[in-house]
């Protein structure tokens, strides 16, 4: 007994150490983990920036510019942020991080403020070219072969050529009339409206002509008398912009558009232009997004062939989202992405033999991001999720097919790599779950890795909760969904939690990777803190699972998607330790949609939601986004009807919070307002928060109140149990 009492006094006694090491462990803050709070960044893992000089690597440092050797270890000091000062003779660098080097075989850096483009040798310590930047311009662009700066003023274009004078290009834009800017609402991988040729002798740019299109009235309540404002808004199966391509030479001072023929509701979407500066490569698509043509045009005249170079046809969707990548020893050929055979891989153009395509890569899984071609091996560079649907390797494989695709760098994790000018070396960055983030650099040829930095757990002095991952079967029994699990901090599996699950659901997104924390939310680490199991769920019709997981909620958004997060809860109430009965949902956009669609829906599951910038209706959505997966209303009607929310809003039984940007230029307040009227008159009570000069995000300090905002509302209404 007396050896048992002793024993019994040690347990107890190592038992309250343990309690008090874990005591001493810092807690988290919003400001911590939230992008926009003070403290955010300091909780980061280590890392190190970093560019190429041709096939040299260097990094960039507050002060200085080191290069960094293939074995990894630190060379020479190429410049300081000090020197290049003294080289233009005022303070243009006040931090080396962003500065870059656009040409592979001189010894120049890019120096570019809001208000000059500055180009420094820094051997013979001399400013090689300054121009300024009209004060106002936006969409700046800069070509590093002619020096020329195409950039916009409101919504015309302009030029400023090597020598400084400046050309406008356009004159009649407009709110109806936009040139020079971003298209069909940012759809069909469209980011930008300038387009520089390889020479910098031409400049091609977007026309929108959008005078069919009704204003939204959004409302600027920062004067003294609150004004309506211009926010051109395309619904869907109502009428839509009509884009057009300028090309505008240089050397001879004329503009002149594309000659296309098509209807006006034809898409033209990823530009690219031939290594000859001549021909442009344009992809157009139908409005009903089923049939997608690759035409090439001759700049001179405009015209085009007579013959697409390519089509594309789907039943449900074709969506083109990259535009040609051509190879750098052979301008006749061209790498393509398609997802023709189910899944997004690459294929070898030629554009020589009237379009000739041969598929390079194959499987089921998807290629992520091209990076580019390794000159010594003729191979591409890629990164894909080939081994496993959460992770993105590096990889490489011939232009002929032939080979073998070999692997670079680690098999696991998630990578964001960067590629040398000839693709024989490259920077990787990886993070996986148990690698906070790597960094290293790479022979591509050899396939050797010199490690550059392993960050340590930046959370190491803080309580932090357990993050796991898994998968379960989707609604069809068939697929395989992957989802995050974050447990409560000081975790006690004899416990009963309330359980939050996070969704978003929609195209175009993921939420569960192979990163750090299969790549969580800050916000869901705080929820854990306070007490909170957070559930987070992949459904079919998110990204990178093939043409046919996206496409299975084809127009009738929300069923699939409300089917599948019901399996995760099938999973939430099988685990011993969660409530069944406490059962709370968030979203934002999509996300948004999904929380009210999931509240109404099954009213006795979840008890509290906070649905952020919700879609409530796709009738009132856009043309572009929208049609590709509903159709238009006319089409299909009976989908509109079945996926609306407004009928729905008399089954809430639980507190629902809706938050809404003010100046929401997306999910248009008409949505939310819509919604708050349907259950009025259904005699139901949501709550409503707005946060006024906002969009569709908040950002900054507003990021940080907004999750004060949703983290109060469940501690009020699903309080975890003390």
């Amino acid at each position: 007994m007396k050896h048992l009492a002793t024993f019994a006094t040690a347990l107890l006694t190592a038992t309250a150490l343990m309690a008090q090491t874990a005591t001493t462990k810092k807690t988290f803050t919003l400001d911590d983990l939230m992008p926009g709070g003070a403290t955010f960044w300091q909780l980061q893992p280590e890392t190190m920036f970093t560019t190429w000089w041709g096939d040299v690597a260097v990094e960039t440092t507050v002060d200085n510019v080191t290069v960094i050797r293939p074995d990894g270890r630190r060379g020479q000091v190429l410049t300081t942020a000090d020197d290049l000062n003294a080289i233009a003779g005022e303070t243009l660098v006040r931090s080396c991080h962003h500065l870059t080097f656009p040409y592979p075989d001189r010894p120049v850096v890019k120096v570019q403020t809001p208000r000059s483009i500055t180009l420094l040798d820094f051997k013979a310590r001399r400013i090689t070219s300054q121009q300024e930047i009209a004060e106002g311009a936006t969409e700046v662009t800069w070509s590093p072969a002619s020096h020329c700066i195409a950039y916009c003023k409101g919504s015309d274009v302009y030029v400023q050529r090597a020598d400084g004078t400046r050309v406008r290009i356009t004159s009649d834009g407009s709110d109806d009339i936009v040139y020079g800017h971003s298209v069909s609402r940012d759809e069909f991988g469209i980011t930008r409206g300038l387009f520089w040729s390889p020479d910098g002798t031409r400049l091609a740019f977007y026309r929108k002509d959008q005078s069919r299109i009704p204003s939204y009235p959004q409302v600027d309540i920062t004067q003294r008398i609150a004004a309506t404002y211009v926010d051109k808004y395309p619904m869907a199966g109502c009428e839509s912009e009509d884009v057009s391509v300028g090309i505008y030479n240089v050397e001879a001072d004329t503009t002149l558009f594309l000659h296309n023929p098509k209807p006006q509701t034809d898409y033209m979407t990823n530009l690219s232009w031939a290594p000859d500066s001549r021909t442009i490569y344009v992809f157009e698509l139908n409005r009903d997004q089923d049939h997608m043509q690759l035409f090439s045009y001759e700049t001179d005249h405009g015209y085009k062939a007579t013959e697409p170079m390519l089509e594309e046809h789907h039943e449900k969707y074709v969506e083109p989202l990259h535009g040609l990548t051509f190879l750098p020893w052979d301008a006749t050929k061209a790498i393509l992405q398609s997802r023709r055979d189910g899944w997004n891989h690459l294929y070898l153009l030629d554009t020589a033999r009237d379009g000739a395509l041969t598929q390079l890569t194959r499987g089921e899984w998807e290629v992520k991001q091209l990076l580019g071609f390794c000159e010594r091996d003729r191979s591409i560079v890629f990164t894909a999720n080939a081994t496993h649907p959460l992770r993105a390797t590096i990889h490489s494989i011939g232009v002929n097919g032939k080979g073998l695709m070999r692997m670079l760098g680690a098999d696991d994790g998630v990578h964001t790599p960067s590629l040398s000018a000839t693709g024989s070396m490259l920077i990787d960055s990886y993070t996986s779950p148990t690698v906070a983030r790597s960094i290293g650099i790479t022979d591509v040829h050899k396939g050797r890795t010199a490690n550059l930095l392993t960050a340590a757990d930046p959370w190491e002095a803080y309580e932090a909760p357990e993050i796991t991952s898994g998968s379960i079967k989707a609604a069809d029994g068939v697929t395989d969904l992957y989802y995050r699990l974050v447990k409560p901090t000081h975790f006690d599996p004899a416990r009963k939690y309330p359980a939050i699950v996070y969704v978003y659901g929609g195209p175009h997104a993921h939420n569960i990777q192979a990163s750090r924390g299969y790549y969580f939310r800050g916000w869901e680490i705080y929820m854990a803190q306070l007490g909170y199991v957070v559930f987070v769920l992949d459904n079919r019709g998110s990204e990178y699972r093939g043409r046919d997981f996206e496409q299975a909620t084809f127009r009738h958004l929300g069923v699939e998607e409300m089917r599948d997060q019901m399996c995760g809860v099938d999973f939430l109430r099988s685990l011993p330790y969660v409530d069944a009965d406490r059962m709370g949902v968030h979203g934002w956009s999509f996300g948004g949609f999904m929380t009210i669609n999931l509240m109404c829906t099954y009213p006795d599951v979840f008890k509290v939601g906070v649905a952020g910038g919700p879609v409530v209706d796709w009738k009132y959505y856009e043309v572009m986004y929208g049609e590709r997966y509903m159709d238009t209303p006319e089409q299909n009607p009976d989908g509109y009807a079945a996926c609306s929310l407004l009928p729905k809003a008399g089954q809430l039984k639980g507190r629902l919070q809706i938050i809404l940007g003010y100046n929401d230029p997306t999910c248009v307040p008409q949505h939310t307002l819509s919604f708050v009227r349907a259950a009025i008159d259904a005699g139901t009570q949501p709550d409503l928060f707005l946060y006024p000069g906002d969009g569709h995000n908040m950002f900054g300090r507003d990021q940080v109140h907004l999750h004060e905002r949703i983290t109060r509302y469940f501690l009020d209404y699903l309080p975890p149990t003390r």
